[in-house]
């Protein structure tokens, strides 16, 4: 582990990186891929095409592995997690009268989606966080839910949540299960088969330490043709190779909902980003992931200026760690910290820390230490 802090993140060492909750820095893998990419395409164009199509195939088949998916054919790359949503909201067929159910607290994109349904006549019920959010979402549902959307992991406290026993109550009511799972991918391991999500959806620019702009979309194999398509193109047809077709019609993978050209810079990216996270193993990850977090939970309940606000129960527990100075407001604090170097975030009422799994045990002690000498 060592090693590869200092070969894939020569971070700079006077910076404390706590935010990978946020936006990661890339491994220097990914930025020779850029690279490569970049100087092969000034120099030789399009002419090695076909390894660009190559890349694309690899990635769909890194994710799937991510995720343990049983085909490449449930996996899609759009372009965040926001559109991969929207895909969701847009495509399945409502009736007046009826009704999501999530989370308050969720991040934006988990909630705007929903509330643009208001117009078709379809409610959105918030579940207000508790000592147990499941039964606190379940609470809401009634004959009238289509759907239950959340967060595997919470973005400004850190819960996590139980997503097998969310996705048991929907299978015995037959309601749709969608999960943004940006919060967990590369992180913590991820088991869509074991889960059984209808969707799960999640950007690359965070834990899975990839460029913005590429996401991972997961449709559940027998529900492609629930969605209804609202863009179209070129590429996400049954025969997309062949320009003079005039009988096309959508190809029955996820791929339909890639409508154009593919991100071939950002395929090339999270590709390598994606390969440092599989040869270290997910397992391995989320061993140090929340070894990091235990680690954070006892430095910051150590210090009498701090107050811990993530749960702290095994199994709620992820990469993120949020706490509250007690003297100081969040944004004098905010500030302090990232002056001295501590790239943190403001989130859940307090200061967000994120460390990851290549992340040095020095390093977030030290910016505990800052925050408590504040």
């Amino acid at each position: 582990m060592e090693s590869r802090r200092g070969d894939e993140f020569p971070l700079d060492n006077k910076l404390c990186y706590l935010n990978h909750a946020a936006v990661s820095p890339w491994p220097m893998r990914c930025v020779t891929a850029v690279e490569n990419f970049a100087r092969e395409n000034a120099t030789q164009g399009s002419r090695h095409y076909s390894r660009w199509v190559a890349s694309e195939d690899r990635l769909r088949e890194q994710l799937r592995q991510l995720i343990n998916a049983p085909s490449v054919d449930e996996i899609a790359l759009l372009k965040n997690t926001s559109e991969a949503l929207s895909v969701v909201a847009f495509g399945l067929s409502w009736l007046t009268g009826d009704n999501i159910v999530s989370l308050a607290g969720e991040f934006p994109s988990n909630r705007i989606v929903w509330q643009a349904l208001q117009s078709k006549g379809v409610e959105l019920r918030l579940a207000k966080i508790s000592d147990d959010p499941e039964a606190a979402l379940f609470a809401l549902v009634d004959e009238h839910t289509r759907l239950i959307s959340v967060s595997s992991v919470q973005y400004a406290s850190g819960l996590r949540l139980d997503l097998a026993r969310i996705s048991a109550f929907c299978k015995q009511r037959d309601i749709l299960f969608c999960v943004d799972a940006i919060q967990s991918l590369g992180a913590l391991q991820f088991d869509v088969q074991a889960i059984q999500a209808d969707f799960v959806m999640a950007d690359g620019h965070k834990w899975m330490l990839g460029p913005e702009g590429l996401a991972l979309f997961y449709c559940r194999e027998e529900l492609l043709n629930e969605l209804t398509l609202h863009q179209y193109g070129w590429h996400m047809t049954d025969t997309f190779t062949d320009f003079d077709n005039q009988n096309w019609k959508p190809v029955h993978s996820a791929r339909r909902f890639e409508c154009g050209s593919p991100n071939m810079l950002g395929i090339h990216a999270l590709s390598a980003s994606l390969s440092l996270l599989l040869e270290t193993g997910m397992e391995t990850v989320e061993q140090h992931v929340l070894h990091n977090t235990r680690q954070l939970f006892s430095y910051i309940e150590q210090q009498e200026t701090l107050q811990l606000l993530s749960d702290t129960r095994q199994g709620r527990d992820s990469g993120i760690v949020t706490f509250r100075h007690r003297r100081l407001d969040n944004d004098t604090l905010f500030k302090q910290l990232t002056e001295q170097g501590v790239m943190c975030a403001q989130r859940g009422g307090g200061i967000r820390f994120s460390p990851h799994f290549y992340t040095p045990q020095e390093k977030i002690l030290r910016a505990v230490e800052m925050a408590a000498q504040a």
